[in-house]
C-alpha cells in the first residue's frame, strides 16, 4: 500500500492508503476526497483533477506527461510549476508518503 496525503485549500489534511499502480486521482475518488472531481475519468480530457505536488515530492513524481500542459491551460485555479493532473501521477512504492495540495476550485 502507498500512503498519500491530500491537503485541501484551507490546509486540512486527509491521509489515505492506495494500491500501487493506482493514480493520485483514482485513489482520491475511491476515498471521497473533496477537491478532486475527475470528470473525464482519468483520460486526460479535462483539468478537474488538477493538484499541486508538494515541493518535497516534485522530483519523485517526475515531469508532466505529454499533453498535461494543454489540459492544465483549462484549469480553474492557478497553474504553477508544481501543477499536475492527478490522473497522470501513478503511485509506486517510491511515492509512499506523497503529499499533494488541492486547488481552491476545479470547475
Amino acid at each position: 500500500m502507498v500512503k498519500v496525503t491530500y491537503v485541501d485549500a484551507e490546509g486540512a489534511e486527509t491521509r489515505i492508503e492506495a494500491e500501487e499502480g493506482d493514480t493520485v486521482m483514482s485513489a482520491a475518488i475511491a476515498n471521497d476526497i473533496d477537491g478532486i472531481v475527475g470528470e473525464c475519468g482519468g483520460s486526460m480530457m479535462c483539468a478537474t483533477c488538477h493538484c499541486y505536488v508538494d515541493e518535497a515530492w516534485a522530483e519523485k513524481t517526475g515531469p508532466r506527461m505529454d499533453g498535461e500542459d494543454d489540459m492544465l491551460d483549462c484549469a480553474a485555479s492557478e497553474v504553477t510549476e508544481r501543477s499536475r493532473l492527478s490522473c497522470q501521477v501513478r503511485l509506486t512504492a517510491d511515492l509512499d508518503g506523497l503529499v499533494v495540495h488541492l486547488p481552491a476550485e476545479q470547475i
